[in-house]
């Protein structure tokens, strides 16, 4: 799988949004792959889903003084955009050296910066997260996965108990990037429809 290809429904209804990326770039990684299967299965379950591909949004390193001469970088506030305007995030991380990559939270950093006339972290407060990653260990990626929650959780964002790991993930795709397992096909369906539900669940009691 050499691009993701990005694809995005209609919210004329005012229904929620969701947008799906993976912390990775990698052409052939397991994040990305794990990413476009969560997404498909996003709309299987009817939800209006968006899949971006952060290779699509290149940002230098977070650097305060670029910002204060040139504002955002043009590619920092359309990846910004992108996260307003939609209602939750599903993001498909790696986990690097224990932690989660410097490609999420440098993105993360971007999208925080108010711009004029904005309210600190508007982008993501009140937002709602779900958490998965891939990883050719036994681990699945666990480790990462807490430290990007503890992340969200202090900007604002409610991250879903749900989250899936896929250990040995190396094993999990077939040739086409798909999901083999069925544990895991089954962790990601339980993941939309868990994701669907605290989306909606508010709308109802209202």
């Amino acid at each position: 799988m050499s691009r993701y290809t990005a694809y995005a429904t209609g919210n004329s209804d005012g229904s929620p949004r969701i947008l799906v990326f993976a912390g990775s770039t990698r052409a052939d990684s397991l994040n990305r792959k794990l990413a476009r299967a969560t997404a498909e299965a996003l709309q299987r379950t009817g939800l209006q889903t968006t899949l971006a591909d952060l290779r699509d949004y290149p940002m230098p390193i977070y650097d305060g003084d670029l910002e204060l001469a040139e504002g955002l970088p043009p590619h920092a506030k359309a990846f910004k955009e992108l996260l307003r305007s939609h209602d939750a995030f599903v993001i498909a991380s790696p986990e690097y050296n224990g932690s989660f990559p410097a490609l999420v939270k440098n993105a993360i950093d971007w999208a925080s910066r108010p711009e004029p006339g904005e309210k600190h972290l508007a982008t993501f407060r009140g937002k709602t997260a779900a958490l998965l990653s891939a990883s050719p260990g036994p681990g699945g990626g666990q480790r990462g996965l807490r430290h990007l929650r503890e992340l969200l959780e202090m900007i604002g964002v409610t991250v879903l108990s749900t989250q899936v790991t896929v250990p040995r993930a190396i094993e999990a795709f077939d040739s086409d990037g798909r999901l083999v397992r069925t544990a895991d096909i089954d962790a990601v369906s339980r993941l939309a429809s868990d994701v669907g539900q605290a989306l909606t669940a508010p709308a109802a009691a209202a």
